[in-house]
C-alpha cells in the first residue's frame, strides 16, 4: 500500500509517529509513505506557501502554484491511477468503506490542508474527494491523514497478528462492536455476563450479535435507520430493547 502525503510538515509521518500496527507495517514494507512538501516547489527566497484570500478576511490560504505542483508530483509518483483526497472539515465524514476502498486500490494521495484552507479552484481541478473526521476543526490535515493511514493499514493482509480482528471491528458490518470483557470475573460488584463463561459458542455468538445491535441502536441510531434489518436481527434488537427497558 502506497500513501502519498502532500504536507507542509513531513516530519509528522516519520517512524516516530507511525507506531504500533503502522510502524510494524512500515518496517515490514507492507506500506510505503512518501511526503511531497509544497515548500519544495516554491521559487522565491522565503519559500512562501501561503497567500491572502481575495475579499479579505482573517487568515491565509495555501499558495496555489506550489500546492498544485506537489499534488501533481504525488500523482505522478504513484505506481497506478490513484485518488486524491483532501482532508477537510467540509468533507463527507470518513467511513470504514472509504478505508476499505483505498486498501483495495493499493494507493492514495492525501492532501493535508493548513491555514484557512485551499483555493476552491484547486479543489475542483485536482481533488477527487473531500473527507472529514467529524464536525470539528483541527489545525491541519496531518492528524486526519495519520488516522487514515492507520485505518487502511490494519485492513491489509499480514498487518495484524490475528486476521479475525478486522472482521470483528466496529463498522466492519455496519454495526458498533459488542461489549468486551477480560479478567477478573468481577469488578466492583459487576460480573462478566454468564453467557461468556458458558463455553456455548452458539449462545455467545447470538449474545454478541444482540449486543452489537443494541449498542448501535443506543449510541448510533442513524446506523440502524440506514440498515435493512433481517428478521433475526429485528428479533434480537427487540429482545435487547425489552431487556433494557425492563
Amino acid at each position: 500500500m502506497w500513501f502519498g502525503l502532500v504536507t507542509l510538515f513531513p516530519e509528522s509521518f516519520t517512524e516516530d509517529h507511525l507506531i504500533g500496527v503502522t510502524g510494524r507495517a512500515l518496517r515490514d514494507e507492507l506500506i510505503s509513505v512518501r511526503c511531497f512538501n509544497p515548500r519544495d516547489f516554491t521559487s522565491d527566497l522565503h519559500r512562501t506557501v501561503d497567500d491572502k484570500p481575495y475579499g479579505g478576511g482573517p487568515g491565509m490560504l495555501m499558495k496555489v502554484a506550489p500546492l498544485r505542483e506537489a499534488i501533481h508530483s504525488a500523482k505522478d509518483a504513484a505506481d497506478k491511477c490513484t485518488e486524491v483526497v483532501y482532508l477537510s472539515p467540509q468533507g463527507r465524514r470518513l467511513s470504514q468503506d472509504d478505508l476499505a476502498g483505498w486498501a483495495a486500490k493499493g494507493s492514495v494521495v492525501l492532501v493535508c490542508g493548513r491555514y484557512e484552507g485551499i483555493d476552491e479552484r484547486v479543489i475542483n481541478a485536482d481533488i477527487d474527494r473531500e473527507v472529514s473526521l467529524g464536525d470539528f476543526v483541527l489545525s491541519g490535515g496531518e492528524v486526519p491523514a495519520l488516522a487514515v493511514i492507520d485505518g487502511v493499514t490494519r485492513l491489509l493482509p499480514g498487518a495484524l497478528g490475528d486476521s479475525n480482528s478486522v472482521a470483528q471491528d466496529s463498522f466492519s458490518d455496519g454495526l458498533l462492536d459488542y461489549p468486551q470483557f477480560t479478567r477478573p470475573k468481577e469488578i466492583a460488584g459487576k460480573r462478566v455476563p454468564d453467557v461468556l463463561l458458558s463455553g456455548n459458542h452458539q449462545m455467545i455468538a447470538r449474545w454478541r450479535q444482540k449486543q452489537a445491535l443494541g449498542k448501535t441502536w443506543e449510541k448510533r441510531p442513524d446506523l440502524i435507520r440506514e440498515r435493512t434489518l433481517t428478521e433475526i436481527e429485528q428479533q434480537l434488537l427487540d429482545e435487547y430493547r425489552s431487556e433494557t427497558e425492563s
